[in-house]
């Protein structure tokens, strides 16, 4: 098998591996990307050192994390000029990302002229969804003019968290039914039928849907007016609320799930309120993917939260047993790639730790038919 590399350019990090076929020959992550004392100045320069820094002997690609691929782009694609210049035109529905993405690009294109690029979309797997899941009631004439509809992220963990699902159950993936939450500092859920995204909780941009880290999630639009009017905020300050300074953070002062469960076990009432809140907006996303989906075979938990906050899984869940979901105490204190639904419940609820890169290294391998 021939070597890919991932880059995965996050507004503040950059993420990367190096594959031979399966086997992982590198990985690492500039963090702090543009912050002081941080491991790089900027992105280019991140990606420069890196790349640097590795054997790249026999390469024959190299995968790039595009978060935002709008309308135009629903499958992984190579990335020549007319592509890079489409991607940039989308910075404007992701200006915290895309632009990041972008630096990656332009760097390994110009430090390896002759190896291939593709660029894989974080929104891709998301353009399975229905008219009717990705279309807002506003003006449709505005919606159009502007790019106004929902385009979900986070597709590369749920297209491979999903496909994993079925591995570990050893069942076709185009005949499951599968509810796939990624719990993280940003979260989303997403409704996977045979294989296809059908309704996913991030929207236009991934402020949409669950309680994150430091993101509000669903909201009352007027709240944003409100806070205008009254509060006398700007749109840049309210933006930067409702992105950086909501969420856990925003209820507790923490946005790391691990601190606000102490805190609520030690007896902190805004500790305890938090953690309801995130987990009333999950269980209640569930119940709903459950009503679209009509039949659920699977759900699956991954990334930080989802993968290892025992207490958040099994509170999501309780109280759902009359539609087949149930967690088994034992197995949900466990580790690793598993079942933690109790034998012989009508949906299995699997925990499995997502890999974006590899899923970004498997897409890459595909375009270049490697």
């Amino acid at each position: 098998m021939s070597r890919i590399l991932v880059l995965n350019c996050g507004s503040s990090s950059v993420k990367y591996r190096l594959y031979d076929g399966d086997e992982v020959r590198a990985k690492g992550t500039v963090e702090r990307v543009g912050e002081p004392g941080g491991g790089s100045a900027d992105h280019e320069s991140a990606v420069r050192q890196i790349i640097d820094g590795l054997d790249l002997t026999g390469l024959a690609g190299v995968g790039h994390r595009v978060v935002h691929g709008g309308r135009k782009f629903s499958a992984p694609m190579r990335i020549d000029d007319k592509v890079l210049a489409a991607i940039e035109d989308l910075v404007p529905l992701a200006p915290l990302h895309n632009p990041a993405n972008l630096a990656g690009i332009r760097v390994a294109r110009e430090a390896l002229p002759d190896t291939p690029q593709v660029g894989v979309f974080d929104t891709a797997f998301h353009h399975t969804l229905p008219e009717a899941a990705a279309t807002y009631a506003i003006d449709r004439d505005l919606a159009e003019r502007y790019g106004v509809r929902r385009y979900g992220f986070h597709g590369t963990s749920h297209a491979y968290v999903s496909r994993r699902t079925a591995e570990l159950l050893d069942r076709p993936y185009d005949e499951l039914n599968i509810i796939t939450l990624h719990l993280g500092n940003g979260a989303s859920a997403c409704a996977v039928q045979g294989g296809r995204s059908v309704a996913t909780s991030m929207g236009m941009s991934p402020l949409e849907g669950l309680v994150m880290g430091t993101r509000s999630g669903d909201l009352d639009p007027t709240i944003i007016f409100h806070l205008r009017r009254e509060a006398g905020m700007g749109v840049d300050d309210i933006d930067d609320l409702l992105n950086h300074r909501s969420g856990l953070l925003g209820l507790t002062g923490a946005n790391d799930m691990r601190e606000v469960l102490a805190r609520r076990d030690a007896g902190d009432p805004a500790a305890a309120l938090a953690f309801d809140v995130y987990r009333r907006r999950l269980t209640g996303y569930v119940g709903a993917y459950y009503a679209l989906l009509g039949r659920v075979d699977a759900l699956t938990f991954t990334a930080g939260v989802g993968e290892h906050a025992a207490a958040v899984r099994a509170a999501a869940l309780a109280g759902l047993e009359r539609l087949g979901i149930a967690v088994d105490p034992a197995r949900n204190a466990g580790s690793g790639d598993r079942v933690i639904s109790p034998d012989g419940a009508e949906v299995t609820v699997c925990v499995i730790s997502t890999d974006e890169e590899r899923e970004i290294a498997r897409e890459t391998r595909e375009v270049l038919n490697l």
